[in-house]
């Protein structure tokens, strides 16, 4: 197969393990100039106390600083329902461009309503700089990316291939970890194998950058595994897996799941690029719907 991009250029890669979410945040280096890219950056809430904080995003920033490095983005792989996101923060103190799928909108619609939103909210992705199409590139530098569309855990899902590594978002967990679940709106776990078949098809020795990792069976936390790996070896599709298996194990698996615990703030936060919704006094606020999800 053929790809828009050079895949044979190494990345630096820095990762950085949050465990209030089990998030891995990456800064993504470009190894023949001092511009880089952000992944999935967190930004810390207390819930209980409706208080939110940003160490999470100051120890990239410092990193960032540190290392005299140029942000040229920073990338949502998907709107993610189990942390929220720090983009705006960091744009504000870095600069860089906030990007994420042009599925988006779909995301923004449908929670547009369980939110009860007003037509203030614009479901168009305005708020975001860059919305990427399947297959799309970019440059970080002078090293390409390009932008692959695979939803299924959510509609709005994207693998970022960054020269010979692919930043996987929710797509895949660890092959002992598996997928993730596919009972969001708009959720569809026949949509996810396609899309992690599709993620498999590239190079074995593609290196797979995970978003989550919960260490199963007690094992250190992991980020890091190969497309190889991957097919021989990931629990829920590795081994020539069928499409109709995987199909009946997810579904069955996801009615046994609870909501993440962070759902109700990431969303309205994250489908608005990480800005906290304000009231018509300007005051940060976050709506709790009832039997709305």
């Amino acid at each position: 197969m053929t790809y828009p991009i050079n895949m044979t250029v190494k990345p630096d890669v820095s990762a950085h393990f949050d465990d209030a979410t089990n998030t891995i945040t990456y800064i993504v280096k470009d190894p023949n100039s001092n511009h880089c890219a952000i992944i999935d950056s967190v930004m810390d809430i207390d819930y209980a106390a409706g208080r939110i904080t940003y160490k999470a995003a100051d120890k990239l920033i410092v990193e960032i600083q540190d290392r005299g490095l140029t942000v040229d983005w920073i990338i949502e792989s998907h709107v993610h329902a189990d942390h929220l996101s720090a983009a705006p923060y960091i744009q504000d103190k870095l600069g860089g461009k906030i990007g994420v799928g042009e599925k988006i909108m779909v995301i923004q619609e449908t929670f547009g309503k369980v939110f009860n939103e007003g037509t203030d909210f614009q479901r168009d992705g305005s708020q975001f700089d860059a919305l990427f199409k399947d297959g799309d590139t970019y440059n970080i530098g002078t090293m390409q990316a390009f932008a692959m569309y695979t939803p299924g855990h959510t509609p709005a899902c994207m693998v970022h291939v960054i020269g010979n590594a692919a930043f996987a978002g929710d797509t895949l967990f660890m092959p002992d970890g598996g997928s993730a679940r596919c009972d969001f709106p708009g959720g569809d776990a026949g949509e996810l194998y396609d899309s992690i078949m599709k993620v498999l098809a590239l190079p074995d020795e593609t290196h797979l950058f995970m978003c989550h990792d919960y260490g199963p069976n007690g094992r250190a936390i992991e980020w890091e595994t190969t497309v190889a790996d991957q097919k021989a070896d990931n629990i829920h599709v590795g081994g020539n897996k069928t499409r109709a298996d995987f199909i009946k194990f997810r579904t069955e698996r996801d009615a046994q799941l609870s909501m993440p615990k962070l759902i109700i703030p990431s969303l309205q936060v994250n489908m608005r690029a990480g800005e906290v919704p304000t009231d018509a006094d300007g005051n940060q606020v976050l709506k709790i719907p009832v039997n709305g999800i």
